[in-house]
């Protein structure tokens, strides 16, 4: 499940991919400039489905000429400034929703855009909105449960499509589980990993 790296400060290389199904980058990844390069590498050579977040998001906007190469359905989990910083900024969440499906269709990519309604982004244009989750989600390391979460889903061999929808729905879903037994105003992001099997209870008892 993890490989260890040469460096002792940051993320500056990686072992043989061919062992894993999945790969997830970007929470806690900083940007020093021997990751800056391991992560370029990765996007070179890795040949499972890509889940990225946080850091690696940011080291892509410095970089977009790397966006072509990204793998095919790569999934993307920029929060609003993330994609800001991806995109340019909007004038109107329309704008930015019309720019989020343009990323996405352009460079075929899955792009999840986090926020109180979060939306979905197929490579194909289609758009779907999550309506699962509460303000109470909006606290630090929130974000990264979902990488995980997806990043899951993905090992389970879920398609990038169905990593994504499902993720979100299931990260919000336990999110309001959190919500409804602690309150919305006391939540971390470990409540919501917590709530993580109720919620898929909750789906199978559907």
């Amino acid at each position: 499940m993890i490989d260890s790296d040469d460096s002792e400060t940051c993320f500056s290389s990686f072992g043989h991919l061919d062992a894993y199904t999945a790969v997830g980058v970007g929470p806690g990844l900083g940007k020093a400039d021997d990751t800056v390069r391991a992560l370029k590498r990765l996007i070179q050579e890795v040949q499972v489905p890509l889940v990225m977040d946080a850091d690696a998001l940011n080291i892509l906007s410095d970089n977009p000429t790397w966006l072509p190469f990204l793998p095919a359905k790569t999934i993307l989990t920029p929060h609003p400034k993330e994609f800001e910083r991806l995109v340019g900024k909007s004038s109107t969440s329309f704008e930015r929703l019309e720019k989020q499906r343009e990323l996405a269709t352009k460079y075929n990519l899955v792009v999840i855009v986090k926020g109180a309604h979060t939306t979905v982004a197929m490579p194909n244009g289609t758009i779907f909105f999550n309506t699962t989750g509460n303000p109470g989600m909006a606290t630090a390391g929130s974000g990264d449960v979902l990488t995980g979460i997806i990043l899951s889903l993905l090992a389970q061999r879920y398609s990038p499509e169905e990593a994504a929808v499902l993720g979100v729905y299931l990260h919000g879903l336990a999110g309001d589980l959190a919500a409804d037994e602690i309150g919305q105003e006391a939540m971390i992001a470990s409540d919501i990993t917590e709530h993580l099997g109720k919620a898929y209870a909750l789906l199978h008892a559907k």
